[in-house]
């Protein structure tokens, strides 16, 4: 019981920044809801189209992945040079992937060590877990989505890591991702299909 109230507690906190009146707090409800929602989800699964900017560099994969609290587990499936290799992460690590002669080797996205293949679960960490800036209701060409803006509340707006969420109020579920560093897009992940594990009752 004290462990549950730790937690709501830990997600009041973090979503301090998301208040407002009227639709704000509809927004923040339904941001608070689902980050509870995915605490409480043993695993998740699903496919994801990751770009990644370097700047004179650009890299894009696809893969499907299953995550879980102790590890990722990526697939990549296109580009074809790189289709079939495997990855099992523990954290947000993995700059290289070789098997059978092909390597993976892009190297780091900032000082962090983010990778193309630490993209996934650091846009997970930053939905169960990162300090909520901005909680918004948006409409777009998808239709009307959830807006979440996380950042390190210790940096000015713009600066250090920055995760942007867009997450179908339906589902309740992600569908496009982003994470910038220092202002400037890093990352972009798509997800054609994305499911969570409902806790064991």
């Amino acid at each position: 019981m004290r462990k549950a109230i730790l937690c709501v507690l830990m997600i009041t906190l973090t979503l301090t920044a998301c208040g407002g009146s009227g639709e704000g707090r509809g927004a923040e409800e339904l941001a608070l809801s689902v980050r509870g929602e995915f605490l409480a989800a043993p695993s998740c699964a699903g496919t994801a189209s990751v770009t990644a900017d370097y700047g004179r560099r650009v890299y894009r994969y696809e893969m499907t992945f299953t995550w879980s609290a102790e590890e990722t587990v990526l697939s990549l499936t296109a580009p074809d040079t790189v289709a079939g290799l495997t990855a099992r992460l523990s954290g947000e690590s993995g700059s290289q992937l070789e098997y059978g002669g092909a390597v993976l080797e892009t190297g780091p996205l900032d000082d962090a060590g983010l990778t193309p293949l630490g993209a996934v679960p650091a846009v997970l960490d930053a939905l169960r877990g990162g300090y909520l800036d901005t909680c918004t209701l948006e409409e777009n060409e998808a239709g009307r989505l959830l807006h979440l803006l996380s950042r390190d509340p210790e940096e000015q707006p713009g600066q250090g890591r920055e995760t942007e969420l867009w997450i179908d109020p339906g589902t309740r579920l992600p569908v496009r991702a982003e994470i910038s560093q220092d202002g400037f897009r890093v990352i972009l992940c798509e997800f054609s299909s994305f499911s969570r594990e409902s806790p064991s009752t």
